[in-house]
């Protein structure tokens, strides 16, 4: 997996980058795909976005920022080459959390129970490392340098509101209670919130700075220890429609959650798990 998770850190050089995030914030996220093309197809459709086109010239891999219609970025898309598959990568989606000191994080995290994967220095960008929580999800944390003239740049990939973004970071574990312990610990998050699920025990809402940028849950049908990110868009039901046209299934939903807002889980055509939140 090394050559695998140094090449997803390597396409960082090329990612919208984010000052004065508090730790904890998600402050990127990022598609590894067999095929961007495909890729884009299918989430420029269904979402709304416009994800950039193979990149011109010789570069050392493909890698596309994911472009909202505001102009700004949401995340990048990352293909999965050859020999990144025969080294264990899958189609995925992956969040990055913002920390003040990687080395330190990664230490922490290592004691906690988690590991460590890779960490490396980016040329410009800053310092970042992919590690697991004990249970085995996999994330990244990143110390990013502020882009040239502009000290104060801010990520907003994460909204609860705002349409193309992510709105909700949800983490399905096998172990709740050791889970919410070990991301209080290293990021301050805290989990006080919940809602009764019946068998399923309770979905545990977490919040960041008075932020709740998402919850908590026991795994379900067999599935490993995972983050999903839950992308707002306007509707769901003419969302649902153009993944079915599109070639992505449909694996949960569409279905009502407190507050008024729908959900529905998917797979794209290659693979990769999604969500998406909005109203029906």
């Amino acid at each position: 997996m090394t050559d695998v998770r140094e090449a997803s850190a390597s396409a960082t050089t090329q990612q919208a980058r984010s000052g004065p995030n508090p730790t904890g914030d998600f402050i990127w996220y990022e598609l590894m795909t067999t095929d961007p093309e495909e890729a884009k197809a299918f989430y420029d459709a269904v979402i709304g976005w416009d994800v950039e086109p193979k990149p011109t010239g010789e570069q050392p891999m493909d890698y596309r920022m994911i472009r909202r219609s505001d102009g700004g970025n949401a995340g990048g898309v990352l293909r999965i080459d050859g020999d990144m598959a025969a080294h264990g990568a899958r189609p995925t989606w992956l969040g990055y959390v913002n920390v003040p000191d990687v080395d330190a994080t990664t230490a922490s995290i290592e004691q906690a129970g988690g590991k460590t994967l890779m960490a490396t220095d980016i040329a410009g960008v800053g310092r970042i490392a992919m590690v697991t929580d004990p249970q085995g999800a996999p994330f990244y944390v990143m110390k990013p340098n502020p882009p040239e003239g502009d000290p104060n740049a801010k990520s907003d990939v994460f909204d609860t509101k705002a349409e193309q973004r992510v709105g909700w970071n949800e983490l399905s574990t096998s172990d709740p209670v050791a889970a919410r312990r070990f991301y209080g610990e290293q990021f301050g998050w805290t989990s006080e919130q919940f809602m009764p699920m019946g068998e399923h025990g309770e979905y545990r809402f977490l919040e960041q700075n008075g932020v709740t940028i998402g919850a908590v849950a026991g795994t379900m049908d067999g599935q490993q220890p995972h983050w999903r990110f839950y992308i707002r868009v306007p509707s769901i039901s003419k969302a649902k429609e153009a993944v079915e046209a599109n070639g992505g299934k449909i694996a949960t939903g569409p279905m009502e959650v407190p507050g008024g807002d729908h959900i529905l889980i998917g797979v794209d055509p290659q693979g990769a798990e999604f969500a998406l939140v909005g109203q029906a």
